[in-house]
């Protein structure tokens, strides 16, 4: 019995000591809770009086307004810096919101490649030729008869089976590789290709593309100052563009414009760097998501939905 009372006394204690150092490592919960939440009030407070003073000061960005059309409830809108084009250096003029179903889409790396390969290979004609034994000159006659010599029957010298003789199966000329692409693979190459540059920060958008000077070393200079890689694509709306981007462009084979009708994903991945007007945006995000909100919709993509039913 004097075991047993005294292992329940010792039982007793550590069960004290764990209670006390439980409640002590709650408590200390608790007064880190309340310093930081003190602390995030306060750093609140702060900010939001800043916000209230940069308000009323002109060198504020704000978020330039713009309507979605189709917006899901459900889904975020992307947002990225419109910048300026006038001078080299960046300016930040504000805040635009983009689709979600346009420049946020999960991308389908299997529809990028079916779209790289339909480009490559649409331009694709083989010129290679080869001659049938009918078009191979000479011939006319049996080389020898049919029997008596002992020697295999032949009944041309041009046969596939004589040297200098025609070919069989050979490659015809000319010989395309020319196939159409179903239209929602490519309607879906453009929105995955949309997606990555935005995800990759490799696209950028452009109040307008209007340049003080024609010289092509301002564009250098302006690409090689905002980091945006070797190769450029811009893109506006239509295909008359500024005088000045134009003939500053035309000497430099890495930066190429292009009118909104012929984007495509090829030249997407050919550049390094997406950039395009706010026209441009507005012109894509009208063509792509009339596509994606027919009445019809769901019947022609649904089999290009991921983890769909059925």
């Amino acid at each position: 019995m004097a075991s047993l009372t005294h292992v329940c006394r010792i039982y007793l204690r550590l069960r004290s000591d764990v209670l006390s150092r439980t409640l002590f490592i709650a408590n200390s919960r608790i007064n880190n809770f309340t310093c930081e939440r003190n602390r995030f009030n306060s750093t609140s407070t702060a900010s939001d009086e800043n916000e209230n003073v940069s308000s009323n000061s002109p060198s504020l960005s704000p978020v330039i307004s713009r309507t979605l059309a189709y917006l899901p409830a459900h889904k975020k809108v992307r947002q990225v810096w419109v910048e300026n084009f006038n001078t080299v250096e960046e300016q930040k003029l504000g805040i635009i919101d983009l689709h979600p179903d346009v420049f946020g889409a999960q991308p389908r790396i299997d529809i990028i490649h079916e779209n790289i390969e339909w480009q490559t290979k649409y331009k694709k004609v083989r010129y290679d030729h080869t001659k049938t034994r009918a078009e191979v000159a000479g011939g006319g006659r049996k080389p020898w008869p049919q029997k008596g010599l002992g020697r295999a029957r032949h009944g041309s010298i041009r046969s596939p089976l004589w040297k200098g003789g025609g070919i069989a199966h050979g490659p015809r000329s000319p010989q395309t590789y020319f196939y159409m692409l179903p239209f929602y693979t490519r309607v879906y190459g453009l929105i995955s290709c949309l997606s990555v540059k935005l995800a990759q920060d490799d696209l950028h958008i452009v109040d307008s593309l209007e340049i003080p000077t024609d010289e092509p070393k301002y564009i250098e200079d302006l690409v090689e100052s905002r980091n945006w890689g070797p190769s450029v694509l811009i893109v506006d709306e239509m295909d008359i563009m500024p005088r000045n981007i134009t003939a500053a462009s035309d000497s430099i084979q890495h930066i190429n414009l292009m009118p909104v009708y012929g984007l495509n994903v090829y030249s997407m991945l050919k550049h390094d760097t997406l950039v395009l007007t706010m026209a441009a945006v507005n012109r894509i995000e009208e063509k792509l998501l009339f596509q994606l909100n027919r009445p019809d919709y769901m019947k022609v993509t649904k089999k290009y939905m991921l983890n769909h039913c059925g």
